[in-house]
């Protein structure tokens, strides 16, 4: 069954909050904020909400600077938002327009219009979400595409040098698939990468950015992971590859790993790095893991 969509009502009298959760608690799962701040508590909460029906007029924080707040944050942006208030003049539903908000209902409303409103942007809320979901994803696998994985990985290695943390980058390539396709066929070759990404994905942690980044070749970015760690992780990959069989195949890839340089290594060079880490792999006989210099 589809998980319903969640409304995060957000009004400082007890009365319009259960007007409203009264009126809708039957087409979305409901969250409740009676203050700005704690609104912007449960916007960065997990699982986030779908979409925010902001009074304006509360008294820690108005309608207005949550919504400015809600739009500066990389976590909260995406999340359309919609005043509900009683503020009817046009300049107030111009400035709250101004800073974001999708759409503004003033009170007294009629139920039908409001059902209707949200119905609305939640549908354009879940088309955007799709959208940005196919644009990061690699479609054969599911994984992180190339594009998603260089964006995160200058965000992660600017933090990496700015914090002084490890972090290591390892790429993988699968060995012998060209094989793979010419005996097997490009259907079974699809599918063995499939399976690869997901035992990948599996043995990783939640932090790690796991991306498909051409044809056989995978990277995942290891966050706050020094080289000791990460050969270990690179280790198991490689043993948990070698013990599946994979649509009837015995399946062994080359892995090469390297870590972040103090010196303000960029992605490009560090990825250069790991990847003549495979090459050597391969070199020396593949299925094996090989560490940067």
């Amino acid at each position: 069954m589809e998980e319903k969509p969640t409304l995060l009502i957000v009004d400082d009298a007890p009365s319009n909050i259960q007007l409203l959760a009264g009126l809708l608690k039957n087409s979305y799962q409901i969250k409740i904020a009676t203050g700005g701040q704690r609104c912007l508590e449960l916007a960065q909460a997990d699982p986030a909400p779908d979409l925010i029906l902001l009074d304006i007029q509360m008294p820690d924080m108005d309608g207005y600077e949550v919504c400015q707040r809600l739009k500066k944050s990389d976590s909260t942006r995406q999340i359309p938002v919609i005043f509900v208030t009683g503020k009817d003049q046009t300049e107030d539903e111009e400035l709250g327009l101004t800073l974001g908000a999708v759409d503004y209902i003033t009170k007294p409303y009629s139920p039908a219009i409001v059902e209707a409103r949200i119905a609305t942007h939640i549908k354009l809320k879940q088309q955007s979400d799709e959208l940005r979901r196919l644009a990061m994803h690699d479609q054969l696998t599911g994984l992180y595409n190339r594009h998603f994985l260089i964006d995160v990985a200058a965000k992660r290695i600017s933090q990496a040098h700015r914090h002084k943390q490890a972090l290591c980058v390892l790429m993988i390539d699968i060995d012998h698939f060209k094989a793979v396709n010419d005996e097997h066929g490009h259907s079974v070759g699809d599918a063995v990468l499939r399976e690869v990404a997901a035992i990948f994905k599996q043995q990783s942690r939640s932090e790690d950015v796991v991306a498909r980044f051409g044809g056989e070749e995978f990277v995942i970015l290891l966050d706050n992971c020094d080289l000791a760690n990460a050969a270990q992780k690179a280790e198991l990959l490689r043993a948990s590859l070698v013990d599946s069989t994979i649509e009837g195949l015995r399946v062994s890839a080359s892995f090469g790993l390297a870590q972040l340089r103090e010196n303000g290594e960029a992605f490009n060079e560090l990825l250069n790095r790991a990847d003549d880490a495979v090459y050597n792999a391969k070199n020396n006989g593949r299925n094996r893991v090989e560490l940067a210099d």
